[in-house]
C-alpha cells in the first residue's frame, strides 16, 4: 500500500496537489449540540450570561475554518471564496443544528474546512453554556455533500435525496 501523507522513509509529508487543475469546489457539513430545553431556551432568549450564543458561535465556526491547516496536520492552507455558519434551535429535539457550507476555486478541496467550522462552533456554543449545562453532547458532525475536484460530487447517503420511482405506465 502506498500512503498519501508518508514519503518512501516513512516520513509525514505534505501531498502535492500543484498539478491538479483548480476547480470550483463546495463542502457541506453540519452536527448538532443537545441540551436541557431551558438551556435552549436560555439561547433562543438571549439570557446567557456570556451573550448571544448563536452569533458568537457563527463567528468562531467561520474563524476556525480560515485556520483549518493550523490545526489539522498536513491539510493544505487554502484560500477561501465563502464560509457559511448557520446555527439554528430545534426546540423539538432540544438541540442546536449547525451547518457549515465553504467555498473555493482550488486544486483541493474544503471539506476538512467545513467539518472544523461545525466542531469549533459546536464547541463554542458548550463553552457559552456551560455553566447553565454541563452535561450538553455534542454530535453527529458529519460531511453532507462535497463538489469539485477528481472525485467530483459526494452526497452523505443519510441525506441523498429517495430515488424517484417511474411513473406508472
Amino acid at each position: 500500500m502506498t500512503w498519501t501523507h508518508l514519503d518512501a522513509q516513512g516520513h509525514a509529508r505534505m501531498v502535492d496537489v500543484g498539478d491538479k487543475p483548480p476547480t470550483a469546489r463546495e463542502a457541506v457539513a453540519r452536527g448538532y449540540v443537545y441540551m436541557q430545553p431551558a438551556t435552549l431556551q436560555a439561547i433562543v432568549a438571549q439570557q446567557v450570561a456570556k451573550g448571544d450564543v448563536l452569533q458568537v458561535a457563527r463567528i468562531a465556526g467561520i474563524m476556525a475554518a480560515k485556520q483549518t491547516s493550523a490545526l489539522i496536520p498536513l491539510c493544505h492552507p487554502l484560500e477561501l471564496a465563502s464560509v457559511q455558519v448557520d446555527l439554528c434551535p430545534e426546540p423539538e429535539a432540544s438541540r442546536v443544528r449547525i451547518e457549515a457550507r465553504v467555498r473555493t476555486v482550488g486544486r483541493t478541496g474544503v471539506e476538512m474546512e467545513a467539518l472544523t467550522a461545525v466542531a469549533v462552533a459546536a464547541l463554542t456554543v458548550y463553552d457559552m453554556c456551560k455553566s447553565l449545562e454541563r452535561g450538553m453532547r455534542l454530535a453527529d458532525i458529519e460531511l453532507v455533500h462535497k463538489s469539485g475536484g477528481k472525485s467530483g460530487v459526494y452526497t452523505h447517503p443519510a441525506h441523498a435525496a429517495p430515488a424517484t420511482p417511474p411513473p406508472a405506465p
